[in-house]
């Protein structure tokens, strides 16, 4: 499982998935939550700008990503 330290409230779905190197651009990550690709905290999620904050964990395609807080 990977961790992801954000330094603010939360991060967008979206550019969470660019920021943990999941996939390579926003269009990319737009296609994958909108054709329910991701999973947050088990459940599928269609909402790109979904917030996510620390403690959620995210999966794509079998990878696991946790959020944590930074610093």
């Amino acid at each position: 499982m990977q961790k992801i330290l954000i330094h603010t409230e939360f991060i967008k779905l979206d550019a969470l998935l660019k920021y943990a190197g999941l996939c390579e651009t926003g269009g990319e990550a737009k296609e994958l939550v909108q054709g329910g690709a991701v999973k947050v905290n088990g459940e599928v999620c269609t909402m790109r700008g979904k917030k996510c904050r620390a403690g959620d964990v995210i999966v794509l395609d079998g990878q696991t990503v946790e959020v944590g807080q930074g610093q």
